[in-house]
């Protein structure tokens, strides 16, 4: 146990020296320098939870001991990890319940542990009944207190995807990837931290370690990677050019229906859809009709703006390798308005259910 204990501060104290070196073009980020500074205080407060374990020897002292050490650094450690995201997703525009929640709840925390050494009239670190009933019910408290950041991450993290379906003109899987990470990270360690806490057996303890590492350092080195990439600049393109005074539920009259009918199909026809990097507000304009227009045609649809643009560059596709067998894969995917040939021949095969190549041997069957 010394030996895993050892080994989490090094590691703790190496993603804590990640965080705070992170080139200076993140610096020019205030959003981003803040969620940082967030990530690397939970960080610094795991390096001094196993510190403190290492040295007082609080596991080999018994369950309850090292519980309250743990409930008194995890739950600051999680309130700062969620608050990150969350403070990252909203661009700093967090509610007071956000940014306050996890620091109440650990002062409710450490109040009732202390109420309940004080109640038994035993030192602090004694092993008591109170104690132990303290540290369940703080427990349950963190645990539900992660599962209302859960929730706020995964609305959050929806309402972004819907902004970049709706902006650019494919899938922004990279883009979405660390929110993912972000959304599952937390929760699983609010379940496996009271495992780690209340579980006596060494192999159970050294399994659920090695996850809970695992799980810390995919989310500190996927913060890194999302703050270094482009993501954080297209989430803020295609937020930003929403138009929340459009109501897109607001059907759309008999001849402007007809218009927008009208433009789309003079555009296809010119092989507009066929451009690389086509966002919304561009195709809106080359189509010849107000953004709102094209956003309520396609609402009327069901279908957002990439599954749209998708649906009509595979059907193209289908032509070209009809018409020309001898194009390859990179030739299609670029001649349709594809700017990656992995990304090409995974969609033909969600929409087909065969890929290019099967496609064409069929047809020539």
């Amino acid at each position: 146990m010394e030996y895993m204990q050892f080994t989490a501060v090094v590691l703790m104290t190496l993603l804590t020296l990640k965080l705070l070196l992170l080139p200076g073009k993140v610096s020019a980020n205030p959003v981003a320098t803040e969620s940082r500074w967030m990530m690397a205080a939970g960080t610094m407060a795991l390096v001094l939870q196993f510190l403190l374990q290492l040295i007082l020897g609080l596991r080999a002292m018994g369950v309850t001991q090292a519980a309250m050490l743990n409930l008194s650094l995890f739950i600051p450690c999680s309130w700062m990890f969620s608050l990150a995201v969350i403070y990252l997703q909203r661009r700093g525009n967090v509610t007071w319940l956000d940014k306050y929640l996890g620091g109440v709840v650990w002062v409710v925390v450490i109040a009732l542990l202390l109420g309940a050494a004080a109640i038994d009239d035993q030192p602090l670190l004694s092993d008591t009944r109170e104690l132990r009933i303290a540290e369940m019910i703080s427990s349950v408290i963190y645990i539900l207190t992660q599962a209302y950041y859960t929730n706020r991450h995964i609305l959050r993290m929806r309402a972004i995807q819907q902004s970049l379906e709706n902006y650019f003109d494919s899938e922004m899987v990279s883009v979405m990837r660390w929110m993912q990470l972000s959304v599952i990270i937390p929760p699983v360690m609010a379940t496996m931290v009271p495992l780690l806490i209340f579980c006596p057996y060494q192999s159970v303890l050294a399994i659920s370690g090695i996850v809970f590492f695992a799980a810390i350092f995919f989310l500190i080195d996927s913060f890194c990677n999302y703050v270094l990439s482009s993501a954080p600049r297209k989430v803020l393109e295609a937020e930003s050019n929403e138009q929340p005074d459009v109501n897109e539920n607001v059907a759309l009259s008999t001849e402007a229906h007809q218009r927008v009918d009208r433009a789309v199909e003079a555009w296809l026809e010119k092989g507009g859809h066929l451009k690389c990097g086509l966002n919304m507000p561009t195709a809106a304009e080359t189509i010849g009709v107000p953004r709102y227009l094209l956003a309520s045609w396609l609402h009327l649809r069901n279908l957002k703006y990439s599954e749209w643009m998708t649906d009509l560059r595979i059907e193209e596709a289908k032509r070209a390798i009809i018409n020309h067998p001898d194009w390859n894969n990179e030739t299609i995917a670029l001649h349709c308005g594809f700017n990656d040939r992995s990304y090409f021949q995974k969609k033909f095969k969600e929409k087909t259910g065969l890929s290019p190549a099967d496609y064409q041997t069929i047809d020539e069957v």
